[in-house]
């Protein structure tokens, strides 16, 4: 299953995903002249901020809505698999990454690529989902799926590590993990609440259901998750967990 991505509705409901990214950010440091990978980089809003701070950026996503957004904004992207970067060896001081590892299918064909675009001890900066991440959004969507017969629609969408998974993960690949954290952070959904969410980042599970069944997925989905995630007040927050690191790149 590939999930598929509006430009309009994430850039409406997603912005939590750029806007609370200063931390990621913090630990990549980019600096003026360097050369830096944006895998994922989606609609260019974050790819902006490390133009910005004087850094030669090359922008890749696999979906062509999202290129075609960041294209936009004038920021150099290019549509192309994770796992398949159309790039030469060493050509890059950094790779950087924000919410998008955890949704690419082949995590070692991926980890594998980026160290070979990379420069001797290159950094490889990013921010994915974790172990736990929108956990209990997913137990009520699964649990609505197989009421309706849509068991299989979810399954192996995301990939949400922990730390010392990952870790080996990367140091197969030739990493060496600097630093690693994961970081619980309940984000408060002020865009249209969890049906909204839905739409835009399960928007490629409920493509899989026929039309009129959608909304009753998403409404009971819902149902299920408001004793849990919404407040008195109405307000939305989704259980999102991260996972941060910092790898280097060893050359052999």
């Amino acid at each position: 299953m590939t999930q598929t991505w509006d430009p309009h509705a994430y850039a409406k409901n997603g912005a939590f995903v750029h806007g609370l990214a200063g931390g990621v950010l913090e630990w990549l440091a980019p600096q003026p002249g360097e050369h830096i990978l944006d895998l994922g980089c989606g609609d260019g809003q974050l790819t902006t901020r490390l133009v910005a701070a004087g850094a030669n950026v090359q922008g890749i996503d696999a979906s062509s809505a999202m290129v075609e957004a960041a294209c936009a904004r004038a920021i150099d992207a290019t549509q192309a698999p994770a796992e398949q970067l159309p790039l030469t060896d060493a050509s890059f001081d950094a790779v950087f990454s924000n919410a998008a590892l955890h949704w690419v299918q082949g995590q070692d064909a991926m980890i594998s690529e980026v160290h070979r675009v990379l420069r001797p001890d290159g950094r490889f900066v990013a921010e994915m989902g974790g172990q736990g991440n929108v956990a209990a959004i997913l137990v009520a969507l699964m649990a609505v799926l197989e009421r309706y017969g849509f068991a299989a629609a979810e399954k192996g969408v995301n990939y949400y590590p922990t730390p010392e998974s990952y870790t080996r993960r990367l140091a197969r690949h030739g990493f060496e993990v600097e630093r690693i954290a994961l970081i619980p952070r309940p984000t408060p959904l002020e865009s249209g609440g969890m049906s909204e969410w839905l739409k835009t980042f399960r928007r490629g599970v409920l493509e899989q259901i026929p039309e009129p069944t959608r909304d009753i997925v998403i409404n009971e989905t819902c149902s299920l998750l408001e004793p849990v995630l919404r407040d008195e007040d109405g307000h939305w927050i989704a259980d999102y967990v991260r996972l941060r690191f910092i790898a280097r790149a060893r050359k052999t």
